[in-house]
């Protein structure tokens, strides 16, 4: 008994990817990589990566002046 081989061309559907679908996903890549970014540097972390000095900041706290307790009002 011979096999008999028969072939079949089947067309598959392919989705193609828009340029709207493109340009969506450019927005959000840029947008999460802002937001990573953002926090790194906010958390200061970016700082200390790149070795930038810390802004200082000089500050003299001192008590106020001690006030004396007000007279006892006066009996009459």
């Amino acid at each position: 008994m011979d096999k008999v081989i028969v072939e079949k061309e089947v067309p598959v559907a392919v989705e193609r990817e828009s340029t709207g679908s493109n340009a969506i996903w450019a927005i959000a890549l840029v947008v999460i990589v802002g937001l990573i970014v953002g926090a790194l540097y906010y958390s200061g972390f970016l700082r200390r990566v790149t070795n930038m000095p810390a802004q200082k900041v000089n500050v003299e706290v001192q008590n106020p002046p001690a006030q004396q307790p007000a007279a006892p009002p006066a009996n009459r």
